[in-house]
């Protein structure tokens, strides 16, 4: 265990344990959307796998948003620069009203292509394509909630987070249930309920954040210059991000040739996975604040102490979440399909997934800590390289025909390929650049 509990303990506690709550209610969207969905039948829940890998995938490419305002952000109030601060969030806001416009747009007119690409069965296929197309209406307000909460995080104000995404869950889930049974709307009512909740969430963080820099004299209407400096800036952490969407695009493309029922429990582990994923990032998300404002501040010395705590943190926190799932790798199943055959497929698949939580752990807090950091350059080209070496192994599992605890396991080749690659960087200096801007 972590040796005796110190004041950098309580100032990473003091961020990470709203964060983490904050991060576990986000999937929870998802969460609700599956369990909803799933108890429809099998062929709109892997219609939903399909739809939501999409979905997930454009969302993580604008992770930056969140990410790399946080860093920001940090950094020019560790430098004192509050109105600089400031000026970064609203650039933020913009480009992803900007970005999620762009992505709602396509996602509609291209659903039917989109989801063709996976060739999954004229039932599943429709039913992603329905659940695409009115969910792509909540692109730019999830944009939007990623921009305000980056800058939020960065002022270490992570109550405001917490207490919208609670609320917005909640109205989701109320929402989900009247929509799709209440008015019998099916799939499409699950979507659009997740799309209203999304949008009551970006329009409170929005209030929010022009209330505070309209206190610090920043600027609010959109300023072309600083916009686009957001989106460069953004770059090398889309590259990354881009990486790290490949591989769940890559496994769930190799699940949809194992069939329905392999397809649809290949969605529940996935969202199981983004769940502790979620939680684990909590530590990240500390590290990104707290490296961001240490770095700004010039303070090299307690950068490293709190980054060699924050690894400790995210070791104990993957053993807690691998023995709660193994704990629960039989009684989850069932909560999300009434198909035994989906059932049995899942079980195997769980086990997996529990075991390679403490190496997750490790990852998140090294790949937050970096972020933190303005490393984002590194940070893509080692994703590259381990996008490089993921796609072997999970060609191998599709071309063995192996199964889905199989591709679980390549995963967990994945994850461990991250690992190397971030504490071999962390070991160095030169991810240690001060002032107020990387």
């Amino acid at each position: 265990m972590l040796r005796v509990f110190n004041a950098d303990d309580r100032q990473i506690l003091k961020l990470a344990i709203p964060a983490f709550a904050a991060l576990v209610s986000e999937p929870l969207f998802l969460l609700a959307d599956t369990a909803i969905v799933g108890h429809l039948g099998t062929t709109p829940l892997a219609g939903l796998a399909i739809a939501a890998t999409v979905l997930q995938t454009l969302i993580g490419l604008c992770v930056f948003l969140a990410y790399g305002t946080t860093a920001s952000v940090g950094r020019r109030i560790g430098a004192g620069d509050l109105r600089g601060a400031m000026d970064v969030g609203i650039a933020g806001g913009w480009l992803a009203l900007l970005v999620g416009g762009a992505m709602a747009v396509v996602c509609v007119a291209g659903a039917d292509v989109i989801v063709g690409w996976f060739g999954a069965s004229a039932g599943v296929h429709e039913q992603g394509v329905t659940y695409l197309r009115v969910a792509a209406f909540g692109l730019p307000a999830m944009l939007l909630v990623f921009a305000t909460t980056g800058v939020l995080r960065g002022m270490q104000d992570l109550r405001t987070p917490l207490v919208v995404a609670v609320a917005a869950n909640i109205g989701n889930v109320g929402l989900n249930v009247l929509l799709v049974y209440g008015f019998d709307m099916g799939i499409a009512g699950s979507a659009l309920g997740t799309t209203l909740a999304q949008w009551g969430s970006a329009a409170y963080l929005t209030f929010v954040i022009i209330r505070a820099a309209r206190r610090e004299g920043s600027v609010v209407r959109p300023h072309r210059g600083a916009i686009g400096q957001s989106a460069r800036s953004g770059v090398a952490l889309i590259v990354r991000t881009l990486t790290l969407r490949a591989t769940f695009l890559l496994a769930t493309a190799v699940a949809t040739t194992m069939g329905d029922a392999s397809l649809a429990a290949h969605q529940i582990a996935l969202t199981i996975v983004s769940t502790l994923a979620f939680a684990l990032d909590a530590l990240a998300i500390a590290g990104q604040a707290l490296t961001g404002r240490a770095l700004g501040a010039g303070d090299v010395t307690t950068t490293k102490r709190l980054t060699r705590r924050m690894m400790g943190w995210g070791w104990w926190a993957g053993v807690l979440a691998a023995a709660g799932l193994l704990a629960l790798h039989t009684v989850l199943p069932p909560l999300f399909s009434s198909d035994q055959a989906v059932q049995d497929a899942l079980v195997p698949a769980l086990v997996v997934v529990a075991l390679i939580q403490p190496i997750s752990g490790i990852v998140f807090v090294l790949d937050g800590v970096l972020i933190g950091a303005g490393d984002g350059t590194y940070l893509a080209w080692a994703g590259i390289a381990v996008l490089a070496a993921y796609a072997p192994l999970v060609g191998a599992v599709w071309l063995t025909d192996a199964g889905l605890a199989s591709l679980w396991w390549a995963y967990g080749g994945f994850i461990l390929a991250r690992m190397v690659t971030l504490v071999l960087r962390e070991r160095s200096d030169a991810w240690l650049v001060t002032g107020a801007g990387a």
